[in-house]
């Protein structure tokens, strides 16, 4: 039998193994071949079998079958050195030195087990070159993009050392604003100048590290980018990021960048947030301006910051926010009866328990509860109306561009275009009336909302437009409209869930709602809530 792809087998370096070899050049052959009956078969059955690599770890021979099935074949390569120590009578470790076609080199472990059906995989880890640029966080990056502009004799600034990705829909000066379409980037023009929100981190003492990915016209919350691919999710493994301030969260939680800087419309700071344990501002609406940024729906639109800790969100909002905003005065917090039931049970459970924890160093109480029918009606006001907005915005170019477009945003985009004043009418009329419901629950106090409906979904199941991601989408905006529709500021808390009640923590946020002015002391108080310095 030859090699997949040269004709040659590098000398293995060890002791003869009956029937390893052989076995471990058949996985070689199949994979190759994308032969996934193969793969199975030569993968040891059941839950301990592990394979991992620079995504993350894959528990279990049905994961891996899954994950192999999803991602159409590996890179093509050839193997260049090969050691075989033994591990007993029955295991044996196989190390592949490998060779990319597409350039660099990389190592393939694995520990095979021997029984009645021959050798079989039990473990694997795979370990590749790093690519110098990867397409899906980063659209253009630097060492750094942009240096601080604070002057020289000004002091080293509060926002020092700190490295911002910046949301590819604010402009960053010299730069093209692409929208995450590369059909707007195609059309775009270098900025003249940076977004007021880049320019004031800018004099703060922060630099730019480069401009991230965002969903296509930032009009979505899942983060799975049909044009560039779905950026990485650390804090998750295989799930699905967030979005549409998917590239900047990525950068945040990989430590690319200390400080995300993106826009939030439905949610699209606090999922992101939620997904990947970090703390994220919406902060109160038109308080950030919004100079320099591609709108999407201009009446929701709010500039946003995610960090990894809630001092540096603080520190960061400081540089953006007025000066004075408005103070919460032993704030008490309020929960809505009925929101859990847009609630995956781990997330219910995750609210609950975090509730019992500050409880104990504020008080808590419930408001007058929301039925699904009504927050349904408020979602769908907040639905249209982002529609309307998003239409008169972007609606030319999308005629000119339409199949260019991602599938799920260009079916956004078709039910914008046949939306009508009258449509218009009533959503404002239902969003006035949530409006007044949703600050009489307020009143002085903090709303406890939750950031989503569930974990990020597995990105098998995450199809962009699919009806997983969809019925995700639905669900969660009945909980982040709640922010958007009155204009609040709204402070994602980083929690975690146990989806399987297993042990397996995955992370989850619920989001602090206050007034509108006290983006700063809602930072404060999350942070005093999780005993965290702020």
């Amino acid at each position: 039998m030859s090699t997949p792809l040269d004709e040659s087998r590098p000398v293995a370096q060890g002791p003869e193994i009956p029937g390893l070899l052989e076995a471990f050049w058949a996985y070689e052959t199949a994979l190759m071949a994308d032969d996934l009956a193969t793969l199975d078969d030569l993968f040891a059955p059941g839950p301990d079998t592990l394979r991992g690599d620079a995504g993350g770890l894959l528990r279990g021979h049905e994961a891996i079958s899954t994950f192999r099935g999803a991602r159409g074949g590996a890179p093509r390569r050839r193997i260049v050195a090969l050691d075989v120590r033994a591990l007993g009578e029955e295991h044996a470790a196989v190390v592949a030195t490998t060779e990319l076609l597409r350039g660099g080199r990389g190592l393939q472990t694995q520990v095979w087990r021997r029984g009645e059906d021959g050798w079989k995989v039990a473990v694997a880890h795979v370990a590749v070159a790093a690519p110098a640029l990867d397409r899906r966080i980063w659209r253009v990056v630097g060492d750094p993009l942009v240096p601080s502009t604070r002057p020289a004799g000004a002091g080293p600034g509060p926002l020092a050392g700190e490295r911002v990705a910046v949301k590819d829909v604010l402009a960053v000066q010299g730069q093209r604003v692409g929208g995450g379409s590369p059909s707007l980037l195609a059309g775009s023009r270098p900025e003249p100048r940076h977004a007021a929100a880049v320019q004031a981190l800018l004099d703060a003492g922060a630099e730019v590290t480069g401009i991230a990915a965002t969903d296509e016209l930032a009009y979505s919350l899942a983060g799975t980018s049909t044009h560039y691919g779905t950026p990485p999710n650390p804090r998750a493994p295989h799930r699905i990021s967030g979005g549409s301030t998917s590239g900047p969260a990525t950068a945040v939680s990989l430590g690319h960048a200390s400080i995300g800087l993106g826009t939030d419309t439905g949610g699209s700071i606090r999922v992101p947030a939620a997904y990947q344990g970090l703390w994220g501002l919406r902060p109160t609406h038109g308080a950030v301006s919004r100079e320099g940024v591609l709108p999407l729906a201009p009446s929701f639109d709010a500039v946003g910051l995610l960090t990894r800790t809630p001092s540096l969100l603080a520190r960061a909002a400081a540089t953006l926010l007025p000066d004075h905003g408005q103070v919460l005065t032993d704030p008490v917090l309020r929960t809505v009866p009925g929101l859990e039931q847009q609630l995956d049970a781990e997330i219910a459970r995750a609210l609950e328990a975090s509730l019992r924890r500050w409880s104990e160093m504020t008080p808590v109480e419930p408001v007058a509860p929301l039925g699904t029918e009504e927050l349904e009606r408020w979602a769908e006001a907040f639905s249209v109306l982002q529609a309307r907005e998003a239409w008169v915005a972007h609606g030319p170019w999308v005629r000119a561009h339409r199949e260019a477009l991602a599938p799920d945003v260009g079916a956004r985009l078709d039910r914008a275009a046949a939306l009508t004043a009258a449509d218009e009418d009533s959503a404002r009329v239902e969003r006035a009336r949530a409006v007044e419901a949703i600050h009489a629950r307020l009143a002085d106090g903090v709303l406890v909302v939750p950031a989503t409906s569930s974990v990020a979904p597995l990105l098998h199941e995450a199809a962009a437009g699919g009806p997983v991601l969809e019925a995700q989408r639905a669900r969660t905006l009945r909980l982040t409209c709640l922010a958007g529709l009155a204009g609040l500021p709204a402070v994602a808390v980083p929690l975690s869930a146990d989806p399987q009640g297993v042990g397996e923590r995955l992370p989850t946020a619920l989001t602090l709602v206050g007034p509108p002015g006290s983006d700063l002391d809602l930072i404060r108080l999350a942070a005093h809530l999780e005993g965290e310095p702020a």
